[in-house]
């Protein structure tokens, strides 16, 4: 029984030491991304604006036939 309280008092504090570097490592600005957002732009695949135009009504009198 006391093994398995070793063990719980071992996993806690791995588990908070790795949460304290996690911690740190998130304060200190690791995991800021500041190549990608203008590299973002120079490779933007959205062409010239161009205006919409109105789509032609077409007229279909014939009945579809249902066999």
């Amino acid at each position: 029984m006391s093994v398995i309280f070793l063990l719980l008092i071992a996993s806690i504090s791995v588990a908070a030491l790795f949460l304290c570097a996690f911690l740190w490592s998130v304060k200190s600005g690791q995991y800021d991304d500041e190549t990608s957002p203008p590299m973002r732009i120079l490779f933007d695949n959205n062409g010239p604006a161009t205006t919409e135009s109105k789509p032609t009504q077409t007229t279909n009198n014939s009945k579809p036939s249902i066999n």
